[in-house]
């Protein structure tokens, strides 16, 4: 019996007829007769490998279903690019689809058995291009799940969930409203309008604290005593207690209005705060100490090491700046870059520095003697400094000079590239996540002007009484006026006036 099923079956693949140098397809809907000679002009192709299937098991391997009565075969796929494919029989080429990104399209064509060499010349470079454009994003992306995986992810990230959660932790502490109102305006410059001031403002006294610090260091306002003792402009001195009162103000009011005041000293941002405004306090101190006891000696440079510090305060502009925060997200990830570029980098220096001076220590003219100097000139060789202080002067030295040149540039170039990525994901994800914050934090303060029910009230709905009520009036006086309409018209009539 089943080897007369398969005798019918192939008489009927293979009968004679007027329709046999046709194949009916139906992809998707899309129904085409096709002639087989068209089809045999690609045998490896799926359609091409169907006309040499002699049984039903092997005609459903290459198709989704078949219909030995209609001889129709049936191809859930894309009946959109089906008529490519019908396209590619008759012209040996495929062309691309804007309606498909380049993985779909190359699933389809692996499905229909079309190889990439039959694209089109003026398809091809497109593709390439493109397959070439999602295979690196899709790197990144894998790259980035993976640095989440092994807990590499940047605590910037992580900062929208802890401002929520910080939220949460002024419910039931004193003056939680206010503090909550303060806490949001400081923090979050796009909370409103208020908030965006009081940033600009911030911003405003950290670069004029700045830039009176760099104009303390010019000559013209150097001043000395009576005693030939160096003191600082007046001027200067003013912006310079005005700026500091105003970040110690800014810091303890964020202090005082912190949901946690342990988690707010951890903070990077909050310790830089801090650090630039304790050297003006031990200056004073220190000032202090110096006038009353003029025997310390060592006063004077405690005094001048604080006030170097004072170099601290351009870091508050990483409150205020994306891109500081950026960079200094991708520094504290990228230490395993930064370890092979110190790496190669040692490696090359140790290598030239040897070399250079053996080349060069026969020569009178030359300034590199020792390898110490050696390594002082590769090092300004392999960063492409070149200060021009200290260089080779023979001719073999000058080769050697122009190999370690080319060998900086490459071994720099190839971990920068990897951080420069880097820098450019964290770039990305901060703005997103200021964005974030800006609109979910707008989001509570419209819902918090709509009223919620307390749930300890019980729910009564005046709609579902006044129907009970009504239905029970009704029926009652239904019982009471059998019998006599004109009393139910009078009582109507009276209802409605």
């Amino acid at each position: 019996k089943g080897s007369l099923t398969g005798i019918s079956l192939i008489s009927i693949l293979h009968r004679c007829g007027p329709d046999d140098s046709f194949l009916n397809l139906n992809v998707g809907g899309f129904k085409q007769r096709v002639e087989r000679s068209i089809l045999q002009r690609f045998p490896r192709t799926r359609l091409g490998r169907l006309l040499y299937c002699v049984s039903e098991e092997a005609i459903l391997e290459l198709c989704d279903d078949f219909s030995p009565t209609d001889r129709e075969y049936y191809f859930d796929r894309n009946p959109c690019f089906f008529r490519n494919v019908l396209n590619f029989y008759h012209t040996g080429k495929i062309h691309l689809m804007e309606e498909l990104c380049v993985f779909s399209f190359s699933q389809e064509i692996e499905y229909w058995g079309i190889k990439e060499l039959h694209l089109d010349s003026c398809c091809s470079n497109k593709f390439q291009e493109q397959r070439q454009f999602a295979e690196d994003k899709d790197w990144d992306r894998r790259s980035g799940e993976q640095q989440q995986q092994f807990g590499s992810i940047d605590s910037s990230m992580e900062e929208l969930s802890t401002m929520d959660k910080d939220l949460e932790k002024f419910e039931g502490t004193w003056c939680s409203e206010v503090r909550k109102n303060i806490w949001l305006h400081l923090e979050n410059p796009g909370y409103s309008c208020l908030a965006k001031g009081i940033a600009v403002a911030s911003l405003a006294v950290v670069l004029t604290s700045i830039v009176a610090m760099c104009v303390h260091s010019m000559p013209e306002f150097h001043q000395v005593d009576l005693n030939d003792k160096e003191i600082e402009d007046p001027v200067l001195a003013i912006f310079e207690a005005v700026c500091v009162i105003c970040f110690s103000v800014e810091f303890l009011v964020r202090l005082a209005v912190a949901p946690c005041a342990r988690n707010f000293m951890s903070n990077a941002l909050n310790i830089i705060d801090f650090v630039s405004i304790v050297p003006f306090y031990a200056t004073l101190a220190f000032e202090t100490v110096d006038e009353e006891n003029e025997e310390l000696e060592n006063v004077g440079k405690v005094v001048q090491i604080l006030r170097l510090m004072r170099i601290f305060r351009i870091l508050k502009l990483a409150r205020h700046s994306v891109g500081l925060r950026s960079l200094g997200a991708t520094l504290r990830h990228s230490y395993h870059e930064v370890g092979l570029l110190i790496l190669f980098l040692s490696v090359g220096i140790s290598i030239f520095s040897a070399l250079i001076y053996f080349v060069e220590k026969e020569s009178e003219e030359s300034d590199i003697t020792t390898i110490p100097v050696g390594w002082w000139w590769a090092t300004i060789s392999m960063t492409t400094v070149g200060y021009g202080d200290t260089c080779p002067v023979t001719v073999v030295g000058k080769l050697v000079a122009t190999i370690c040149i080319v060998c900086g540039i490459l071994v720099v170039a190839l971990p920068i590239t990897i951080i420069f990525n880097k820098f450019s994901m964290y770039y990305q994800r901060q703005k997103a996540m200021d964005a974030d914050q800006s609109n979910n934090e707008t989001d509570q303060c419209n819902n918090n002007d709509i009223k919620i029910p307390d749930p300890s009230l019980t729910y009564f709905n005046v709609d579902n009484q006044y129907t009970l009520k009504m239905n029970s009036f009704i029926t009652n006086i239904s019982e009471h006026t059998v019998g006599h309409p004109q009393m139910i018209l009078l009582f109507f009539c009276s209802f409605h006036e």
